[in-house]
């Protein structure tokens, strides 16, 4: 499959749900990967120890965004 597939096939699934309910269901996702980026920037810029705390982040984002859906789901 090309990269032109796989774009239609976003489109696709955009066609079918709304923005807004991707960014609600994959929210931390989103902000653990901006968080992940924002790591390897710093690291790789001379700040090791800026870019190791902020690597943290991502576990604890996606570990309290799964406490907080299986609290909603109760």
């Amino acid at each position: 499959m090309g990269f032109v597939t796989h774009l239609h096939l976003i489109l696709l699934i955009f066609e079918k749900k709304t923005m807004k309910y991707f960014i609600e269901t994959y929210y931390p996702i989103i902000l653990a990967f901006i968080s992940f980026l924002m790591s390897v920037t710093l690291w790789f810029t001379g700040n090791k120890l800026e870019g190791i705390f902020v690597g943290i982040w991502v576990p604890s984002i996606l570990s309290l965004s799964i406490a907080i859906r299986q609290r909603r789901k109760k």
